[in-house]
């Protein structure tokens, strides 16, 4: 046998041996393969730099309000926890248009429009102050000018009759005239607008059919 052939044999056999090595380490393909595709859990990673999401974090609609780890915020949680579907920054927009109807009705004497809206106690003590200005022979000529403040002040809620409390801090603007029975002005005046701080506590069971809270307390 020549030299030759003898070459073309061992250069075979490398060939042979290297095919071998080769699918062995990369496997083989059959037609057109599509690269692999990351996990989207991997992919998610890297598009976010490696930042980690940890589930169940703060609730933005009780920390936006009040301190994460208050007493308040506890008792918003819990009110959450038995009605699912109560939303404290929707409740606090019910309460300002609450503040402006029950303040303009009072304003006004008008205490039957705003009867459901209120505790039994305040109701006497609003009825009070109504029946006492009648009996004067005062009137009063009151306009809403809005709101400059509505702030979540506390919360509390009892387990055991699953009645929540919410105190709510307004600052609200109004013109406000109160006049004898000759039309006289006695207090206030009609081109000046008064700025007026009132403090609120409303309550409601929760998980209940009535979604109305009646305001419960006031102070200044």
């Amino acid at each position: 046998m020549s030299s030759a052939v003898i070459q073309l044999l061992v250069l075979a056999g490398i060939a042979v041996f290297l095919i071998l090595r080769l699918k062995n380490v990369l496997g083989t393909r059959d037609g057109f393969e599509k690269p692999p595709i990351a996990s989207a859990s991997a992919s998610s990673a890297r598009k976010r730099g490696d930042f980690e999401v940890i589930e169940g974090g703060p609730d933005r609609d009780i920390t936006d309000h009040v301190a994460e780890d208050s007493a308040a915020a506890k008792a918003l949680a819990a009110m959450k926890a038995a009605e699912p579907s109560f939303i404290v920054g929707e409740f606090l927009s019910g309460a300002r248009s609450a503040y402006e109807m029950i303040l303009m009705a009072f304003e006004k004497g008008d205490m039957e429009q705003i009867r459901p809206f209120l505790g039994d106690d305040v109701f006497e003590t609003f009825s009070e102050v109504v029946d006492t200005r009648e009996e004067q022979g005062l009137s009063v000529t009151a306009q809403f000018v809005g709101v400059r403040e509505t702030k979540l002040v506390s919360a509390e809620f009892d387990e055991k009759t699953r009645e929540g409390e919410i105190t709510v801090r307004f600052i609200g603007e109004l013109t406000s005239v109160v006049r004898d029975k000759d039309g006289e002005i006695v207090e206030g005046n009609p081109n000046e607008i008064k700025r007026q701080k009132d403090v609120w506590t409303f309550a409601r069971p929760m998980g209940t059919n009535d979604p109305n809270w009646q305001l419960v307390a006031t102070g200044g």
